[in-house]
C-alpha cells in the first residue's frame, strides 16, 4: 500500500469506490479502462477493509458488571460463563 493510499480517509475511499462502480455499470467503459477501473476499485475496497478493522480493534464497549461500568474491547464475551458475545 502507497502512502498515499495510507493518508486517504476512509470517507474519500468510499466516495471514489462509488464514483468507480457508476462508471463500470454505465458501461460505455472501454475494456483496458474497464480493467484499469477494476484494479483500483479493488485496491479501495481492500484500503476500506483494513481501515474498517483498524477502527474495529480500537472500538471499546462500555459494559455494566455488577453495578459497575468497565471497558471491554470490542467483540469481547459479556459473560464468560456462557453469556452472549457481543
Amino acid at each position: 500500500m502507497t502512502d498515499k493510499e495510507n493518508e486517504l480517509k476512509f470517507e474519500d475511499a468510499m466516495i471514489q469506490l462509488e464514483d468507480i462502480v457508476g462508471e463500470l455499470e454505465h458501461g460505455d467503459v472501454p475494456l483496458e479502462k474497464a480493467i484499469e477501473l477494476f484494479q483500483e476499485g479493488m485496491k479501495l475496497s481492500q484500503l476500506c477493509s483494513q481501515k474498517l478493522e483498524q477502527v474495529e480493534r480500537r472500538i471499546e464497549m462500555i459494559v455494566e458488571e455488577n453495578g459497575e461500568l468497565r471497558k471491554k474491547p470490542f467483540g469481547s464475551e459479556l459473560d464468560v460463563n456462557g453469556g452472549d458475545a457481543l
